[in-house]
This record gives C-alpha cells, sequence and structure tokens, in this order.
C-alpha cells in the first residue's frame, strides 16, 4: 500500500480504502454492520467530546484516547459506506457546499447568538 499524502481529495481516499479492504479486510462489511460501526464510532467522538470540551470529568482510561483517531475512524466507515452504496463522495461533498452556500449566504450573518 502507498504512503499517505498529506492532502487528498475525497475520490483518491475513497479508492484508497477500497485498496485497504482488499489487501486486508477480505471485504467490505455489509452496509447493516457498517452502519452499526459508524455509530459506534460516532459514540467514541462524542465520549472524547464530552470529557474534554463538556462538563463530564475525563477518567484515566480516557485520557489516552485520541480525537483525531477516532475522527478518522468515522471518515473511513463513511468511505466504507459511500464504496459500498455505489456513492461518489467528492460529488456529494461538492453538491452539498454548494446548496448550503447558496442556502445560508446571509443566514449565519444575520443571527444575531453568533455575534
Amino acid at each position: 500500500m502507498k504512503k499517505n499524502n498529506i492532502s487528498k481529495p475525497v475520490t483518491e481516499l475513497q479508492t484508497q480504502v477500497d485498496e485497504w479492504i482488499t489487501e486486508f479486510g477480505v471485504r467490505y462489511f455489509n452496509e447493516l454492520t457498517n452502519m452499526a460501526q459508524l455509530t459506534e464510532e460516532v459514540g467514541e467522538v462524542a465520549r472524547i467530546i464530552s470529557r474534554k470540551y463538556g462538563e463530564q470529568t475525563e477518567k484515566e482510561s480516557d485520557k489516552s484516547l485520541d480525537l483525531g483517531e477516532e475522527l478518522a475512524d468515522v471518515l473511513f466507515v463513511t468511505l466504507c459506506l459511500a464504496n459500498q452504496t455505489g456513492i461518489n463522495l467528492q460529488d456529494s461533498f461538492n453538491n452539498r457546499m454548494m446548496k448550503k452556500g447558496l442556502r445560508d449566504k446571509k443566514r449565519h450573518f444575520e443571527n444575531s447568538k453568533l455575534h
């Protein structure tokens, strides 16, 4: 497997995940299993954030957890789901950003709660 680049488009990340699955993972878990995995990973992100930035105290076992690694796990499973359902996530992301830009052009600037 080739060394990771610092910056890659999402389509390249999808390809990298697919290559990893082929080389190490045998096959993709089914979509329902991956959805459960995604939920588990998001829960791990929530645990770190609630203890580090929220009001819960950090347990000794939480101190070694890395938010970046857990977010990367969320991204990995998301890329798996995109691959196995035939979604070009780069195109979907670009479309979403365009829609958000049109929808929210003034919305956040006009939100007094953000000032």
